[in-house]
């Protein structure tokens, strides 16, 4: 039997540093949901099985998409927790996933991720022993800051990726990885190197942008509106 692979998109939090009255994943977007597009973008490829949203238990909020690219193709969990790792593992427990099938982690807050970069990502770590990420490589200067405000250390950027979603791993490898490290490990990839197993670098480019303050949903728009051309 094939693998299969299936999109697990956590969507417990608040935002708060986007402020408003709305969790982030809900403030309006083009006349939508934020979320609404991330998921259609995972809709949009053919070989994801099913998107699974981790959602809080609280949420009175969610209406899945109504476009027919994701009917039947996408199922709220209400598993949410505290941290972003603690939504994904309480969603993958309700993945219908075998240890060997592939799981797509992406951010709610991430809606303009291009068709082919999703493509690419899935081409190039589909036979991959470990899986890998999206990422950019960093093209600024990076300084250290002290606890004045100045400058301690200024970082070589040279082999510096920042890192993005999807973040494609194996179903078990990932339970595991994350049953070891516990909640607050900021990303999945993160985990999988707890394990001490070395992720692959997929480039992306700053399109795949995820919405963190008001000023990125201008940006968000723009980049979505040449997309859809």
């Amino acid at each position: 039997m094939s693998t299969r692979i299936f999109a697990l998109v956590p969507a417990a939090g608040s935002g708060s540093r986007l402020g408003g009255p709305l969790p982030k994943q809900y403030l309006p977007l083009l006349g939508r949901p934020l979320i609404h597009h991330a998921l259609e973008r995972l809709c949009g490829e053919v070989r994801i099985e099913r998107v699974y949203v981790v959602l809080a238990p609280q949420d009175r909020l969610w209406r899945a998409p109504e476009s027919s690219r994701c009917a039947g193709r996408v199922e709220a969990v209400f598993a949410g927790g505290p941290s972003r790792a603690a939504s994904v593992a309480g969603g993958l427990h309700a993945l219908p996933a075998g240890a060997e099938d592939w799981v797509l982690v992406h951010d709610a807050a991430r809606p303009c991720l291009p068709a082919a970069m999703l493509r690419r990502l899935i081409d190039e770590l589909v036979a991959d022993p470990v899986g890998g990420i999206l990422a950019v490589p960093v093209a600024d200067t990076l300084k250290l800051a002290g606890p004045d405000g100045r400058i301690l250390h200024t970082q070589p950027r040279e082999r510096l990726w920042q890192a993005q979603t999807p973040q494609m791993f194996r179903y078990g490898l990932l339970r595991r990885a994350l049953e070891r490290v516990g909640p607050e490990v900021t990303d999945e990839a993160s985990a999988i190197e707890a394990l001490g197993q070395a992720p692959r670098l997929i480039e992306s480019d700053s399109r795949n942008l995820k919405v963190t303050y008001a000023r990125d949903l201008e940006l968000a728009r723009l980049i979505l509106e040449q997309l859809n051309d």
